[in-house]
């Protein structure tokens, strides 16, 4: 590394705005991969200083203590530590600390700074401690602490310059190394104590519009209520929202392709081309709207500190069905993908929570569930209001995740009584201050969504979908065929092969036929039936009228319930066995989806058939 180049780690407490901090140092230039040989993501990105030195910042999983009890706390630890193999050492450490809450974060800044490396402290929210009347004597702070401390507000431009002009200067020196022991761990307590005193004048301990608010927000029956208000009006929104975009990009690849197939000679290419890419992939990437409007709204729960008390209000009835509050932010996070929200259960201290977590988290539904929910209650729920005011298909849509949740609470509760360890472990965990999300913030996990959605639409899914059309093209049907071609296909034949095993739930041979690539990414499902249904010609009029005119409401219906609780993908299952070391508990999530999943479907196939 060059001697221009300066790499810091950022390191600091759960909400402190230590990310927000980051995206503004490095914008969109940030690359996410996993540390080597563990599932802890890691987010490294570049900044140019007005000196031209290059700053290269990690941001590490942020913890309350370097005393490691979970994989993330032990990534952050290692690395500050220069312990971690094949990482290199941070010149320098920047730690973050909410300038609101500084009796928290100030025993951290102690443990960090014990590691003898050069560090740089950072008040964050410095706007908002003085909002609240909070007075922080930062020259005296800096003089009994022995580190330089800076004052920053990430989530406003020029918020780090101070920071910026400190780490473009001279590296501090590294502290000297302390003694690590139960002792000197005690004392850190007495330390904050002394520093707060001497430093830090505060009228009142908590933000009035904090207290104000919590009132509603975390009364044991209104917050209840008002948490289940939010979620509906969001899946309300999702689907008045990104419907009419997802229509619009739908139609707009269905006029490309009409037109392709003009200008290119009839035969296998123009099939390809026309059938299996614009037919295939664009109505898969009709979706993505939907699906950027639902990870709007929880990025923006989420920058609003709201997230964190709808885990703390759901602690009671998590624990009553054997998980804990702590399981919410990783079930949270598989509503967008259940690989994330399983990699996020590593926080879970307990290793029983822990796998009861990951075990239900595939129960969630994902993101790549949406377009074979949007496609479906397109083409057989009508849009009609209920109450005069709600959309009946967004009320159906609500349905299918709140039967994700009961199944898993129903699953959590089987497990709970079915193992040896009956013990409860309640959920300990800082609520940060309400506060307005930031359109930067939100923008760029937008953007990081969306880039991966992409990244799988033209990688696996575009692979299975060219796959799909050659299976539903090839071999060419025998001179005295009665029948469509498609008939006579590998896909035909391996269809009406499963068609015996899903019969008795409702599908006919396509639908049987597209569980297959649906396994390895969800959304090929819909990508997998556009394609037969193209290459079989029965898609005049779009796939949505196609379906609805050889599947019944009963089918429909039970397909609907097989996708929300169907084995994932195998990107999913790949997941478990990394993160759980255990081929078994693979088996025992596949098995467990599989069985309930088939129930289900069987259950409501068969009474929406005696009730139609």
């Amino acid at each position: 590394m060059s001697a221009s180049t300066l790499r810091i780690a950022l390191v600091g407490n759960p909400n402190c705005g230590k990310t927000a901090l980051f995206n503004q140092l490095t914008g969109g230039r940030q690359k996410v991969a996993n540390y080597a040989g563990v599932t802890v993501e890691r987010k490294e990105g570049r900044f140019t200083a007005p000196s031209g030195r290059v700053l290269q910042i990690l941001d590490l999983p942020g913890t309350y203590s370097l005393e490691a009890n979970s994989p993330d706390e032990q990534i952050t630890r290692d690395v500050c530590a220069g312990q971690f193999p094949g990482e290199a050492v941070p010149d320098l450490i920047v730690c973050v600390a909410d300038a609101t809450n500084l009796r928290l974060h100030l025993r951290f800044v102690l443990e960090v700074k014990r590691l003898g490396r050069p560090v740089v402290l950072a008040l964050n929210m410095m706007d908002t401690a003085r909002h609240r009347g909070i007075v922080i004597d930062v020259p005296e702070l800096q003089r009994r602490l022995g580190l330089p401390v800076v004052e920053t507000v990430a989530v406003k431009r020029g918020g780090a310059r101070a920071l910026i002009e400190r780490v473009d200067g001279e590296v501090p020196l590294a502290a000297p190394v302390q003694a690590d022991d139960a002792a000197s761990r005690s004392d850190l307590h007495g330390q904050v104590r002394e520093l707060l005193a001497a430093t830090v004048t505060m009228p009142r301990t908590t933000a009035a519009l904090d207290d104000a608010l919590d009132r509603w927000a975390l009364h044991p029956v209104f917050g209840l209520a008002i948490l289940a208000v939010v979620m509906f009006l969001v899946f309300q929104a999702v689907y008045a929202a990104g419907k009419p975009m997802s229509d619009l990009i739908g139609g707009a690849f269905g006029w490309m392709g009409e037109h392709v197939a003009v200008l290119m000679p009839a035969g296998p290419l123009q099939s390809l081309v026309v059938n299996g890419l614009f037919g295939g992939l664009g109505t898969v990437i009709g979706f993505l709207p939907v699906i950027l409007v639902l990870f709007l709204f929880i990025l923006t729960l989420e920058e609003s500190g709201y997230l964190p008390r709808a885990a703390f209000l759901l602690d009671r009835l998590m624990l009553s069905v054997g998980l804990t509050g702590r399981s919410f932010i990783p079930l949270l996070s598989s509503f967008a993908c259940a690989i994330p929200g399983i990699m996020g259960t590593r926080s879970i201290q307990d290793p029983r929570d822990r796998l009861a977590t990951i075990l239900i988290a595939p129960l969630m539904t994902c993101s790549a569930r949406l377009p074979v929910y949007a496609l479906l209650i397109g083409a057989f729920i009508p849009m009609h209001k209920v109450f005069g005011i709600f959309n009946l298909q967004g009320v159906v849509l609500f349905a299918l995740y709140l039967a994700g949740i009961l199944g898993a609470m129903a699953v959590g509760w089987v497990m709970k009584h079915i193992r040896r360890d009956k013990s409860e472990h309640a959920l300990l965990m800082e609520l940060p201050s309400y506060r307005m999300p930031k359109l930067r913030d939100v923008a760029i996990g937008l953007y990081e969504r969306g880039a991966i959605f992409m990244k799988r639409l033209t990688g696996v899914i575009l692979g299975l979908t060219v796959l799909m059309w050659f299976l539903s093209t090839f071999p060419g049907p025998p001179a005295d065929a009665t029948g469509p071609a498609i008939n006579y296909s590998f896909a035909g034949y391996l269809g009406r092969g499963l068609q015996y095993i899903f019969a008795p739930i409702g599908f006919n041979w396509q639908i049987s036929l597209a569980l297959i690539p649906a396994f390895a990414a969800r959304e090929t499902a819909v990508a997998a039936l556009a394609t037969v249904y193209l290459v079989g010609g029965d898609a005049a009029g779009g796939l949505g009228h196609a379906l609805a005119g050889q599947f019944s409401l009963a089918s429909a219906l039970s397909l609907l319930v097989w996708f929300a609780y169907a084995p994932q993908c195998m990107s999913t299952l790949a997941i478990i066995r990394r993160e759980t070391n255990s081929w078994r508990n693979v088996v025992i999530s596949f098995g467990y989806m599989f069985a309930l999943a088939y129930t289900a479907s069987f259950i409501v196939y068969q009474v929406t058939r005696m009730l139609t």
